[in-house]
């Protein structure tokens, strides 16, 4: 369903600067890069992520009520990422722990404010 997701950034090279290393940690790379922006994932076949200045022109915002999820397969890589994630620079919206019995979720907001999360589900119980 989803083919990719794009956030907007204020600056460029401080976004790539903590996006590279959080991405490289979960086995994702840049697919492509312009000027303006650039693409992370596996490869083009699976749902990938992007920051971009905005093209009108204007100033990147955060939007309020707005996120982006990314799914693991574990609760330990939801930790792990959620922690690299903060030793870039990112701020916590809710440390890893269970939000339901299936559920495990940690939440935070990159360097432009948007709000992001790791979660891992196991619906199978």
């Amino acid at each position: 369903m989803i083919g990719y997701v794009t956030l907007g950034t204020n600056d460029l090279d401080r976004s790539i600067a903590f996006y590279d290393p959080l991405f490289e940690t979960m086995g994702e790379k840049q697919l492509f890069r312009t000027d303006r922006g650039v693409l992370w994932g596996k490869d083009f076949t699976e749902p990938s992520f992007m920051i971009t200045t905005p093209f009108d022109g204007q100033a990147a915002s955060a939007g309020n009520g707005g996120m982006v999820a990314f799914q693991v397969n574990s609760k330990e890589k939801v930790t792990e990422f959620y922690n690299k994630a903060l030793s870039l620079g990112a701020t916590c919206e809710g440390e890893p722990g269970a939000r339901s019995p299936q559920f495990f979720a940690a939440y935070f907001r990159d360097l432009d404010g948007n709000k992001l999360n790791f979660f891992f589900s196991d619906y199978s119980s």
